[in-house]
């Protein structure tokens, strides 16, 4: 019964445009999707709907909650819902804390090295694997503004919403199939061990270091190189852009969206 009531709410919440403003501030603050066709607009438009229907956005550090703060970060996050089928609107999320900027947290933290860091740490954003997910708005506008950079603080955070739909944060999201994960483990597997073996011996890399850290950090790392350097990843990385294009459905080097998975 619950999830008959939720599909009728989400139709009839989806099916609402969003208001001109909110377009105005897309358009303004996201050229990602600025550049995107009328039918990926209308449903992005919808998906923005349903996420800010269901999840609670909260100012912290002074932050004051604006439409311009809401619908920035919920227009990034529903990039990544774009396309995918039975979109399950990040289910364990509840909540998104913005600061107005970089904040401190108390910290253990593993270093792609192996070596551990602890005490207070400058963060851009995380994301808890049940219940809330943490962002810096200063970092939110900057990933957003230089979309080819391949840094995007709200891309990298929700990505880690979705690894976490298959019942932790490891690096594995949700797939359509035993033979995709055979895939994706073998493909991502052999990328993040290629990239800490390049790290050791002083190489630069495409991906970012932070990638090194772990498995999920490096699907995080690597979703945000695949939105905004897709034609690098290609070019460098052609197995790891084909798994991400099956995945986000999506072909951003081709300018295309891709094919449905024949597994899916």
């Amino acid at each position: 019964m619950l999830g008959f009531l939720r599909r009728r709410r989400r139709e009839r919440i989806g099916a609402q445009p969003l208001p001109e403003a909110w377009w105005a501030i897309i358009d303004r603050r996201v050229p990602m999707i600025a550049a995107m066709n009328e039918d990926d607009r209308r449903e992005l438009g919808r998906i923005i709907r349903i996420l800010l229907d269901e999840k609670r956005f909260e100012g912290c550090g002074g932050l004051e909650m604006t439409d311009e703060v809401r619908v920035t970060i919920a227009a990034q996050a529903a990039v990544l819902l774009l396309h995918r089928p039975g979109t399950r609107y990040y289910p364990t999320l509840r909540s998104i804390l913005v600061y107005p900027s970089a904040y401190f947290a108390n910290t253990a933290r593993q270093n792609p090295d192996g070596t551990i860091t602890e005490g207070p740490q400058g963060r851009l954003g995380e994301s808890w694997f049940r219940g809330s997910l943490v962002l810096s708005w200063d970092d939110v506008v900057r990933g957003a503004a230089n979309d080819h950079d391949g840094r995007n603080v709200t891309l990298h955070e929700f990505a880690h919403q979705l690894d976490g739909d298959s019942g932790g944060m490891n690096g594995a999201p949700v797939l359509a199939s035993p033979a995709r994960y055979r895939d994706w483990a073998r493909v991502l597997g052999h990328e993040f061990a290629e990239l800490a073996e390049d790290l050791h011996k002083g190489h630069r890399t495409v991906i970012d270091p932070y990638g090194a850290t772990n498995p999920a950090e490096f699907f995080a790392v690597v979703t945000e190189l695949f939105f905004e350097r897709p034609r690098a990843m290609r070019k460098h990385h052609a197995e790891l852009y084909e798994q991400l294009a099956t995945f986000y459905r999506r072909d951003p080097a081709g300018d295309g969206v891709r094919a449905p998975d024949p597994a899916s």
